[in-house]
């Protein structure tokens, strides 16, 4: 549950898009096309995805469940700020707080479902001749969230942690699809050339002083990290009420080190697979796209050139889905509590609200611009986020 709801659909979305886009344009002024550039893109991407991202969530979540379970407070972002603001946090200052913290996560979800829905689109026009239609989209966002919808109503213990154990239970069959059919061994070594990219350059990467690859910098890290700041709130939440009875060690170890594995393994395989077909084998379909920015289409271009195309290119849309509703369910359930000041049996006809809106704004971003719309919104409640989680650390002290 804490992997899935965590990261959804940027896995499938950004998987190979990633990567090659690096590879084409790295940072930190290396050349672009070189051995270095290769495993610095699937570096550069698991440094957005791993470690920097899930200490967001990790610390969010630490503070929310030590409030909740040690302090008595509900389970609601405002408990958090319990030491700054003492019984004020159950007036204004409370209220602001806590209705950023569903906005950031409500926007969030719209734009993962727009994201999600853009790639199921795209696989099914590319597949099977589906228009490629706001029409089609929107018939997708009613049905994902229909479905998201039944999963929310039976609970924490029943649809949302089985339907988790389904997602990841495929992904990681399409995970290990790719690498007996894909280049095994170039896979594997793409994966340590990553991983000590990783540990040579995190210092670089996570340095926004003095930087000459501004583009990089804006473009991607600053970007990602507004979506991981806006995703927080719900997703910390999360963590804290699935994690009661933990220790604190052995709540950092699993909100940190398994994510940051199956990051690496994720990325290395489906980076790795697209960058041998691009840099051995000579195919350009995935790198024309990535440089078009058809980022929704790359992942099948990928799959154009291994065995069973369809049934993989099919279990990848099927995934996509499952993801998003996995991410919906858990976020819906979530935004629920908080807005329910930590109630964790709110009345059902307010869980059914909470998921439909989800729909109905995904719907409202991608009408009113496609994906740039969708990329917007999720950093605009983040920033505001950034700037209240800016004082958790002493909250949680």
């Amino acid at each position: 549950m804490l992997f899935a709801a965590g990261v959804g659909i940027g896995l499938l979305f950004y998987g190979v898009a990633e990567p090659l886009y690096y590879f084409q344009k790295p940072p930190l002024g290396i050349p672009a096309g070189t051995e270095e550039a290769a495993a610095v893109g699937i570096a550069a991407t698991v440094f957005h995805w791993g470690l920097h991202g899930w200490s967001i969530y990790g610390l969010v979540g630490l503070a929310l469940g030590y409030f909740a379970y040690n302090r008595g407070l509900p389970l609601t972002i405002r408990s958090a700020f319990y030491p700054l603001f003492g019984d004020r946090i159950w007036g204004w200052p409370g209220h602001i707080i806590d209705t950023f913290a569903i906005f950031a996560g409500l926007f969030g979800l719209a734009t993962s479902l727009g994201l999600g829905v853009k790639q199921v689109t795209s696989g099914l026009n590319y597949l099977f001749g589906v228009p490629a239609t706001n029409t089609t989209m929107v018939v997708l966002i009613v049905v994902i969230t229909s479905i998201a919808l039944t999963s929310v109503l039976a609970g924490i213990n029943v649809g949302i942690k089985r339907l988790s154990q389904f997602n990841i239970i495929l992904a990681l069959l399409l995970l290990l699809a790719i690498i007996v059919l894909g280049p095994t061994l170039y896979i594997f070594r793409s994966m340590f050339a990553a991983l000590g990219s990783y540990l040579v350059k995190i210092v670089p990467l996570s340095n926004w002083v003095g930087r000459e690859d501004v583009d990089f910098l804006h473009g991607w890290t600053t970007f990602y990290f507004a979506w991981w700041f806006a995703w927080a709130p719900f997703v910390g939440t999360f963590i804290a009420r699935i994690s009661k009875g933990r220790t604190v060690r052995e709540f950092i170890i699993f909100v940190l080190i398994p994510p940051m594995v199956l990051c690496l393994l994720w990325f290395g395989t489906f980076g790795g697979t697209a960058l041998y077909q691009h840099t051995v084998e000579g195919y350009t379909g995935v790198t024309e796209n990535v440089a078009a920015w058809k980022l929704e289409i790359a992942l099948f271009k990928m799959f154009d050139q291994l065995p069973l195309t369809k049934l993989l290119s099919s279990v990848a849309i099927l995934l996509t889905i499952v993801f998003f509703v996995t991410s919906s369910d858990s976020g819906s359930l979530i935004l629920d509590t908080i807005a329910a000041g930590g109630k964790v049996d709110a009345p059902v006809a307010q869980r059914v609200f909470w998921c439909t809106i989800e729909g109905l704004v995904a719907i409202a971003l991608l009408l009113g611009g496609g994906l740039n719309s969708c990329r917007q919104p999720r950093s605009q409640p983040a920033s505001r986020s950034l700037l209240l989680s800016w004082e958790w650390p002493s909250a949680s002290g």
